[in-house]
């Protein structure tokens, strides 16, 4: 159901194993537009641990960028940063977003798609 969290999600809550960049934090909130969406991202940010980054973060999130550019992948600062966050933990990156796909082809990123 949409504005729902798909079952791998609520999995990945319920075992506790769910880590959140702030910057996706607030894209859930920007994006959720009924009274359902706002309450599952409530559900989501509360049952989640935040990453907290470093200024080392930011600059391996430009590399990263400068990289995949050089092999023909654009992505945006944002993405970059959330693939960024998954290297950096070592961990699976649940999206529904194709580019996270293209930077798995070039780098060590993990990733699955959640249902539709």
């Amino acid at each position: 159901m949409a504005g729902q969290p798909d079952e791998l999600l609520r999995n990945a809550l319920h075992n506790e194993t769910v880590v959140l960049p702030p910057l996706v934090v607030a894209e859930m909130v920007s994006g959720a537009t009924t009274l359902e969406q706002r309450s599952a991202v409530g559900e989501i940010v509360q049952e989640a641990l935040l990453y907290e980054t470093s200024l080392g973060h930011w600059i391996d999130v430009g590399i990263l960028r400068r990289e995949l550019r050089r092999k023909g992948v654009t992505v945006t600062l944002p993405d970059a940063h959330v693939a960024q966050c998954a290297l950096e933990l070592d961990a699976v990156l649940l999206t529904r977003d194709a580019i996270f796909a293209q930077i798995a082809q070039h780098t060590a990123l993990r990733v699955t798609s959640a249902a539709v």
